[in-house]
């Protein structure tokens, strides 16, 4: 299955300070570099909130007297 691609602007200095980090590195482009630390900032930020669903469950649960 071909994935689809759209673009997306950034700031030509942040670009440039992202094609600096990447260099030596196994990211073959600034676009690769930018889709890991989306993809892994969205993973961290969907756990952060099931981590306080769970919080808020757990309070009130205990709040009723069942923990």
């Amino acid at each position: 299955m071909k994935r689809k691609y759209t673009t997306i602007s950034i700031p030509e200095p942040l670009f440039e300070k992202i094609k600096e980090r990447i260099k030596n590195t196994g990211f073959s482009s600034v676009s690769d570099y930018v889709t890991y630390i989306l993809r892994d900032t969205l993973i961290e930020l969907e756990k952060k909130g099931k981590n306080k669903d769970a919080d808020t469950v757990k309070s009130r649960l205990q709040a009723l007297g069942y923990m």
